[in-house]
């Protein structure tokens, strides 16, 4: 897959900005303890540092082998995990001791992405949640390799017999067809115009968007039919449409929202390990701000314990980068993302791993998770109450509001197909 060319982010002194610097940090601190000399101290980004140690992450090399051992590898947020869960059976590989030749143990773990056709009959999703800021959206596919182990859409991949561990990562589905489908919907003559969300299960700008370009296609129609869309995205791969963003954007028919859910390199690796780094969102943000594009920061989801400290610092950060507005989520842990965020969690936080947990239900009632309208967005209880005021302020003192301004729907014009009767009005 190639991706098209883009400039480097600029260097930055500032401490949130030296990404790359901490992974050399870190990796001159691993080589130090191995040959016995003195150990650094690894620099955080954006953080104070009376709370630096708590974003220390796995450089001990026999930490690392306990998540190694428990099926982890490099560039995947979750291991094996358990069957779907409508699933009567359950199938588990290991390696039996016997040599075979046939299955390597290696292979068992390392497991390639593959992609699939969902031969989608429509793609256009109409939901009545009060808690969405839309009533309408396209994902061009099923799963995501960006792999972030606290995604709240793992569990969808059970629909299709999979698990919401690694195959959800791995075992990707494309809407090879989902421009067709879309133009098909819009052309009906009972459809009524209201913008389209892009990204609201899984990310669309994913690593396989740089061969497939669906999400560009869908973005094609939308803009040749003046169509209002919002994109949510934590990918800096959102900048290889930004001529064409740019020109929907001077016409009020796009906005984006950027996810960032932390400011430290080191942590966005092993929580979302093939995301964009947090540099590069920060790039983005500027870039598509600097093209007229409004943008919303996402400070989602905040997790207690773990990167809840870093809430005040991103907003800041995002400001400064043209975010000209913002939202708050904490964590969600729904069906079985419950097992997969907890079992990651006790491989790389070991020592925190309990209070974190303990910490979340807190902030739902009592609950892991309580999907209750009005709830599950908030949390509920002491914990939930102060993060939400801490960010209700942060907001206030740096002017973002809840949300963009609307889009235009009035410029809507209904796709026509090759060798229609040409309209008289």
């Amino acid at each position: 897959m190639t991706d098209q060319a883009s400039p480097s982010p600029p260097k930055q002194t500032s401490a949130a900005g030296s990404g790359s610097a901490n992974g050399k940090a870190a990796a001159r601190a691993l080589r130090n303890r191995r040959s016995g000399g003195p150990a650094a101290t690894p620099t955080c980004a954006a953080v104070a540092p009376s709370t630096a140690g708590r974003y220390r992450h796995r450089l001990d090399r026999a930490q690392a082998e306990v998540a190694k051992a428990r099926a982890y590898r490099k560039g995947r947020g979750s291991n094996e995990g358990s069957a779907g869960r409508f699933e009567v059976h359950e199938h588990v590989a290991f390696d039996d001791g016997w040599s075979s030749g046939q299955v390597r143990f290696e292979d068992l773990v390392n497991r390639t992405t593959t992609v699939s056709e969902d031969r989608a009959k429509s793609v256009l999703t109409f939901n009545q949640s009060p808690d969405l800021g839309f009533d309408r959206s396209v994902n061009p596919y099923r799963g995501c390799e960006h792999g972030c182990t606290y995604c709240f859409a793992r569990p969808s991949h059970a629909f299709m017999g999979l698990s919401a561990g690694l195959d959800f990562e791995t075992r990707l589905f494309a809407k090879y067809d989902v421009a067709r489908l879309l133009e098909d919907a819009l052309r009906k003559s009972n459809y009524r115009v209201a913008p389209i969300a892009l990204g609201t299960n899984t990310d669309p700008y994913q690593p396989i968007e740089r061969e497939l370009k669906l999400t560009a296609a869908v973005i094609d129609v939308l803009d040749s039919c003046n169509h209002p869309t919002t994109i949510v995205t934590k990918s800096a791969g959102i900048l290889r449409d930004l001529d064409r963003l740019r020109s929907m954007a001077e016409r009020g028919l796009v906005q984006v929202g950027i996810s960032v859910t932390t400011l430290d390199s080191t942590l966005s690796r092993l929580m979302e390990p093939r995301c964009s780094s947090p540099a590069r969102r920060l790039e983005a943000i500027a870039r598509l701000s600097e093209a007229g594009i409004p943008v919303r920061v996402m400070a989602s989801p905040m997790i207690p314990g773990l990167n809840d400290s870093e809430l005040e610092v991103i907003l800041d950060r995002c400001r400064e980068a043209g975010a000209r507005a913002a939202s708050m989520i904490p964590l969600r842990l729904p069906l079985e993302v419950r097992e997969v965020f907890g079992d990651w969690l006790r491989s790389n936080f070991p020592d925190r791993a309990e209070r974190v947990m303990k910490q979340v239900v807190s902030m739902h009632g009592g609950k892991v998770y309580d999907a209750s309208f009005g709830d599950r967005m908030r949390g509920q209880g002491p914990l939930a109450h102060i993060l939400r005021r801490r960010f209700e302020v942060a907001c206030k003192r740096l002017a973002l509001p809840a949300h963009l301004p609307p889009l235009r729907t009035d410029r809507f014009v209904r796709p026509e197909r090759p060798g229609d009767q040409l309209s008289l009005l």
